[in-house]
């Protein structure tokens, strides 16, 4: 049995997991400067939740060690997806459960989750300096649409990725 499961997040776990999420953006920098207005939009976990499928990941004594936002196309918070493909957004880990296998189990869930509504693709925006979260990324399959590349505004670049199913 694994060491914590990935199921939907509980109402009350919501604040929580955003200020895990704004912890594990903050922690590796991804608050500075141009990005720094982006932390409300990380905590506000209700909005996540009522626009999107909110996914935990929970230990087994039930503690938060990390979320992700899953998002369909024309949705509230999709950004690059298109019909026909599912997007996540917002992965985060709590600081103190990196290193668990937390972030790919997260990552796995939505691929599942993607082939259960019959998605053909899985598609995701990253900050171009979320080199750990890249690497993720590509070695579990996923490979870039240069094409769909994205900025929200000036001096904020998104790279964008795929993953076909």
């Amino acid at each position: 049995m694994s060491e914590f499961e990935i199921r939907p997040a509980r109402p009350g776990e919501l604040a929580e997991i955003g200020e895990i999420t704004v912890a594990a953006y903050r922690g590796e920098g991804f608050l500075d400067g141009a990005e720094a207005g982006y932390a409300e939009k990380l905590r506000d976990t209700e909005a996540r939740a009522r626009d999107a499928e909110l996914l935990a990941a929970v230990d087994a004594e039930g503690v938060v060690l990390g979320s992700v936002t899953v998002v369909r196309p024309g949705t509230a918070l999709a950004e690059i997806s298109r019909e026909g493909e599912l997007e996540f957004r917002m992965l985060s880990v709590a600081p103190a459960a990196r290193g668990r296998g937390v972030g790919e189990a997260l990552t796995r869930a939505v691929l599942s989750r993607a082939q259960e509504l019959g998605a053909h693709q899985v598609v995701l925006s990253s900050l171009d300096k979320m080199t750990t979260a890249h690497r993720l990324y590509e070695r579990l399959g996923f490979t870039r649409l240069p094409e769909r590349d994205w900025g929200p505004e000036p001096h904020v670049r998104l790279l964008a990725y795929a993953f076909p199913l």
